[in-house]
């Protein structure tokens, strides 16, 4: 046992799916050592890794002004399936820095080709997400993180659907809509979607296609410039029989917020599935101050608003991360030192704690093993 250990261990973080090809990797990392097998991989094909899933930008298509389908071939390792309504982890080196972020999946599974695709809407304060709307060249070399995440349909899928979702919320959605049509699935679905003009609307064609041959595919429009804004008081005058479907609600933490508080209060709250892009901060961030990575020996002054998270990523250090909104748990690290405050509640924790890196930030000082 102890020697197949030894063998797997430097590819024990890449998925595979015989658990043979992993004993493969490691022996040829042993073999090489000191150098990487990676170091020879490379240069046969950048796409092989025994460390990392990797993949390779084919293609990038704009769907709006500011917005962009960028479609990847993904490499060794990288899982067969995956569930529509989940997100991928994509790092991008740029200017010798790896930025890295989490974007959901517009394609629907597994295919021949290989390839996966997410849909991108350029934030002006978002350096990675400009950058791959309008900047990143086909042919680039991307680090991947295995999909993840709990927004997706289920099996069975449910008769009565709602879809909520406003701006760039309509990407893991879309997804569960070509799955649906792939398979020639006929829920009654009652989608309204928010955006500021149809200029705005992402996927608009494919949308009113839809709804244009799907008698099951109701589609509402809520274009804010000449509509305002979406008003969750308005269900009924959408969907009359809301509380009887599964609703799937994706957008800015205010829309979601509103349907969360709607659904509580109307008792239905299980019949509501949320993805959110953004924290919902407090005003309680912390106090900033010095953030130390001491097995990286690295150190950074930030502000009350910097999650230690990104303070890790800008310093070059890869850090564990998913959902960066503190609900899938794969960033929870120990708190060596020092003290931190939850962006989302305000709530302050100390030494010897277990903290999500994505939702807080430094007060005074705190200490990481990372």
């Amino acid at each position: 046992m102890n020697l197949l250990k030894w063998s797997k261990r430097p590819a024990a973080e890449v998925e595979a799916r015989k658990p043979e090809v992993n004993i493969i990797r490691g022996l040829v990392a042993r073999a090489t050592t000191p150098l990487l097998p990676d170091d020879y991989l490379h240069l046969i094909n950048p796409l092989w890794s025994a460390r990392e899933l990797r993949g390779k930008v084919l293609d990038v298509t704009k769907e709006t002004d500011d917005t962009a389908t960028v479609t990847i071939r993904t490499g060794w390792g990288f899982p067969d399936s995956y569930k529509p309504g989940q997100y991928v982890g994509i790092g991008l080196q740029i200017e010798g820095k790896w930025h890295w972020r989490s974007y959901s999946l517009t394609s629907i599974g597994a295919n021949e080709n290989k390839t996966i695709a997410i849909t991108v809407k350029a934030n002006p304060d978002g350096f990675l997400s400009s950058h791959l709307v309008d900047g990143v060249s086909p042919g680039t070399i991307i680090r991947l993180q295995s999909p993840k995440g709990d927004f997706h349909l289920p099996e069975p899928v449910p008769s009565k659907i709602l879809f909520v979702t406003a701006g760039s919320g309509i990407t893991p959605v879309m997804a569960m809509l070509r799955q649906l049509s792939s398979h020639g699935q006929t829920p009654d679905i009652v989608h309204i979607h928010s955006a500021p003009t149809r200029d705005d609307v992402i996927f608009l064609d494919e949308m009113e296609k839809l709804a244009e041959e799907a008698d099951d595919y109701d589609l509402n429009l809520q274009l804010t410039k000449e509509m305002g804004k979406f008003d969750v008081s308005r269900m009924d005058e959408w969907a009359p029989d809301w509380r009887e479907r599964e609703c799937w609600a994706c957008g800015p933490v205010a829309l979601l917020d509103a349907m969360e508080t709607h659904y509580e209060d109307g008792g239905l709250r299980e019949r509501l599935h949320v993805e959110r892009f953004a924290i919902a901060r407090t005003d309680h961030g912390g106090e900033g101050g010095t953030v130390k990575f001491a097995i990286s020996d690295k150190e950074a002054e930030i502000d009350g608003a910097t999650t230690l998270l990104e303070a890790g990523e800008n310093l070059g250090i890869q850090m564990a991360f998913g959902c960066r909104m503190g609900i899938c748990q794969t960033c929870v690290v120990p708190l060596a030192g020092g003290y931190v405050r939850d962006l989302r509640t305000g709530e302050e924790r100390r030494e010897g704690e277990r903290i999500q890196t994505c939702i807080s930030a430094v007060s005074g000082e705190c200490t990481l093993d990372l």
